[in-house]
């Protein structure tokens, strides 16, 4: 089969936009092996490149990073490895740092497509040669091209006759995992569904593109982190085409593992462009999430901005000033538009069981989404405790209580009121027993809004009896909806502001004065609440303004 050494200086012109098939970043793993008694085989897949062990021994000898075998093979050994994503495959990495003396003198690699879940015949089975015998060097990378392959989800890389190698990485084309149905939502941005980073502005500590991986890794290694900058309102930000345009609804934003390192802020813009990599300063960007505060080591649930009627084919990911983001996701519907031919050689149409495949909503449908103390700022405060202090929201003072038994979270939320005086408004503490609301096809029907002018609000969830004698909830439910909107120009909930979040028996939530809310809504099964407010207690609207809605609007639950 025909080949081409390709030199290390054009690695970027040749695979720099390809995927790595086999890394272990997508879920490659070593499936067998015939011998690693020096070094194991898993390191051939590592992400980070090759350290230098030398003058380090274990048992049976020096130390390596990368897969060793014994001396004196009489015929060869070889390693069989899963791919990450199926995909056809177009190149290899090669890898023999620091195997001087002990590398392995030459390779060739085979192919296979195998749907069987029993990997045990692998070994037997009708592998097809991709790559020839080709000869390796001593401590140095060595790259191949081939001819765009099949499609195959896994490879074995033989080594003639034994010996050493470092890394081993497969480039390729990623079979793309498409919904059947272009209105079923999904990860436009997901690596899996054809996304790729085309440009990011600094990537000094972590790579751009690994905000489209698959799973929130394992640490900061595998995210994107930039530099530190010190300048007044300094930005970066990475482009992501994505894998078809797209109508957006949704975005996840996850600072796993960024927990002194994560951006203050961050934006959203999205722009429909032929350019594979968009003009950062073009005018045609469209802001989908205005500048929104950050936390540490947390997945954030954004409602986008988006014209449901306008389709994107990029999406721009800002951060202030500077640090660390592990995961990008954006949720939408695919649709068509010119320069998005995509390879049906590539694609596979899956059902929406498909992990990339995220449940969303358009038109009078809300998308709810998990609660966080960021996306819910504009309209309260979230109060619940963290079980590491050093993912509290910046700013939270805490402290030990109860002689070190505790931990206390201090004033989360404070409470407001502006009642006229004289009109008889006391603090006080009610406890609100909720029955659980009717949900019908995955969704919620939202018919009526509330709001407190002079007071804010909070409502705490209140845990289940033990006593037989007592009245609490034995089995009380553990989620419910918040869904708010902010007031309009002509004192009326503006509808464009309207979000709708679904929070945990661990969370209690603040309303702030004057935010128009659902009354309170519980999913599965009863709960009780504590409520702390001010109010006169008469029934007016002085305590509590209704608002029926012209029509009524759904919320979508997500799959929890």
């Amino acid at each position: 089969m025909a080949y081409q050494r390709i030199p290390l200086e054009h690695f970027s012109s040749t695979f720099g936009s390809l995927a790595e098939l086999s890394s272990v970043a997508l879920g490659g793993k070593i499936v067998k092996v015939s011998d690693e008694f020096f070094a194991e085989a898993y390191h051939l897949l590592l992400v980070e490149p090759a350290p230098s062990l030398k003058g380090q021994y274990g048992p049976n000898g020096a130390l390596y990073s990368g897969w060793e075998t014994r001396r004196h093979n009489p015929t060869y050994d070889w390693c069989i490895i899963k791919l990450g994503s199926p995909g056809t495959i177009v190149g290899f990495d090669i890898d023999t740092s620091h195997f001087n003396g002990n590398e392995a003198p030459e390779v060739s690699v085979d192919a296979l497509l195998s749907t069987n879940e029993d990997e045990s015949g692998l070994r037997s089975a009708q592998w097809t040669e991709i790559l020839p015998r080709v000869p390796l060097g001593p401590s140095a990378r060595h790259l191949f091209s081939i001819p765009e392959s099949s499609r195959y989800n896994y490879v074995k890389l033989n080594m003639y006759p034994d010996g050493g190698i470092a890394r081993f990485r497969v480039y390729g084309h990623i079979s793309l995992v498409l919904p059947a149905d272009d209105s079923e939502p999904f990860d436009l941005a997901h690596i899996f569904a054809g996304g790729r980073v085309v440009f990011t502005s600094d990537q000094h500590f972590g790579t751009g593109s690994n905000v489209i991986l698959p799973g929130r890794g394992k640490d900061m290694s595998d995210g994107w982190e930039t530099k530190r900058n010190r300048q007044h309102n300094h930005k970066e930000w990475v482009i992501v085409r994505l894998g078809a345009p797209g109508r957006l609804q949704t975005a996840e934003i996850d600072t796993a593992n960024f927990i002194g390192n994560f951006p203050e802020s961050c934006e959203l813009h999205a722009i429909n462009s032929t350019s594979d990599v968009p003009d950062n300063d073009s005018a045609d960007w469209v802001t989908i999430l205005p500048r929104m505060k950050l936390g540490p080591h947390r997945r954030h649930f954004f409602q986008l901005e988006a014209d449901q009627e306008s389709l994107f084919t990029h999406v721009k990911l800002t951060i202030y000033p500077d640090g660390g983001i592990k995961r990008l996701r954006i949720i939408g519907t695919r649709g068509k538009c010119g320069g998005y031919a995509l390879p049906e050689s590539r694609a596979v149409y899956a059902s929406a069981t498909t992990p990339i495949v995220q449940r969303a909503a358009l038109g009078k449908v809300i998308p709810v989404l998990p609660l966080t103390p960021e996306a819910f700022a504009a309209f309260g405060q979230v109060i619940q405790a963290y079980g590491s202090h050093t993912t509290a929201p910046p700013g939270t003072k805490i402290t030990p209580a109860n002689r070190g038994t505790a931990s206390k979270f201090h004033k989360l939320a404070l409470l407001k009121s502006s009642y006229p005086e004289g009109c008889g408004a006391t603090a006080g503490i009610s406890v609100y027993r909720c029955d659980p609301v009717r949900v019908t096809g995955g969704m919620v029907e939202l018919n009526v809004l509330e709001r407190h002018k002079h007071t804010n609000q909070a409502f705490i969830p209140m845990g289940a009896g033990g006593f037989s004698w007592d009245e609490a909830l034995r089995e009380p439910g553990k989620i419910y909806l918040v869904v708010v909107a902010l007031n309009g120009g002509d004192d009326r909930p503006d509808l464009s502001t309207l979000r709708a979040f679904v929070a945990t028996a661990a969370q209690g939530i603040m309303y702030n004065t004057a935010v128009w809310h659902q009354p309170m809504t519980v999913l599965e099964r009863a709960m009780d609440f504590s409520c702390v407010e001010t109010q006169i207690g008469d029934g007016g609207n002085a305590d509590c303004e209704i608002f029926d809605l012209d029509e009524a609007l759904y919320l979508k639950l997500p799959e929890i």
